[in-house]
């Protein structure tokens, strides 16, 4: 099999992670927490476009390297409906995504309508490339079920979930840890990839279920 991993002029393999989901999901929340609190790796600075309410205008984007040769390219896209085009064209060259969902009630049909979103653009790439499904906001105290929210999204498959409560920083490097490690696995070690998102996969969504119980 050919493996395809980008290398730049200065000879760093760089892979591209992608937070998708609704605006004010807590998207851009997260890239600023593994900003602030990741230790050890190189930090480029956070390039941001936002209207005065917080909203990504276009995306926002930060690199973060390893003490070797890997970068990982980390961006954001804007989440409102009226962005799609911009969605688009980020989500392309994607490694790894993040779909940052929104337990907010009110925040349902954007969910779904993004998660949907997100199945077009992947096309024949969904279930292949890494897809990490995050349940942030879970700290409101009127926060859909996870069952409930995970029933709407319909994501069935290999797609570890994880849940986050993101503006306190809680969960948010474990899931930059594992979209990491998967994107790389992805494009390196597909044969491994395949093993270790299958049982990720299969550990998350039993934790959540059961905590949800």
């Amino acid at each position: 099999m050919i493996v395809m991993v980008y290398k730049d002029k200065q000879g760093f393999f760089r892979f591209k992670i992608v937070f998708y989901g609704p605006s004010l999901s807590g998207k851009t929340t997260m890239l600023k927490i593994l900003y602030n609190r990741i230790i050890g790796l190189k930090k480029g600075k956070i390039r941001s476009i936002e209207d005065p309410s917080g909203r990504t205008l276009y995306f926002d984007y930060m690199p973060l390297g390893t003490k070797g040769k890997v970068f990982f390219d980390v961006y954001t896209v804007p989440g409102q409906r009226r962005h799609k085009k911009q969605r688009q064209y980020i989500l392309e060259g994607a490694d790894a995504v993040v779909f940052v969902a929104d337990s907010d009630p009110s925040a349902l049909q954007e969910n779904v309508y993004s998660i949907n979103e997100l199945r077009e653009f992947l096309g024949n790439k969904w279930g292949k490339i890494p897809l990490i499904v995050v349940l942030n906001k879970r700290d409101l105290p009127d926060a859909l079920p996870e069952t409930v929210l995970l029933r709407a999204l319909r994501v069935d498959g290999p797609f570890p979930i994880f849940k986050t409560i993101a503006i306190e920083g809680l969960g948010v490097k474990r899931v930059f840890q594992e979209a990491a490690r998967l994107a790389m696995l992805y494009r390196v070690f597909p044969d491994v990839y395949q093993h270790e998102v299958e049982t990720l996969a299969k550990t998350t969504r039993e934790s959540v279920t059961r905590e949800s119980v």
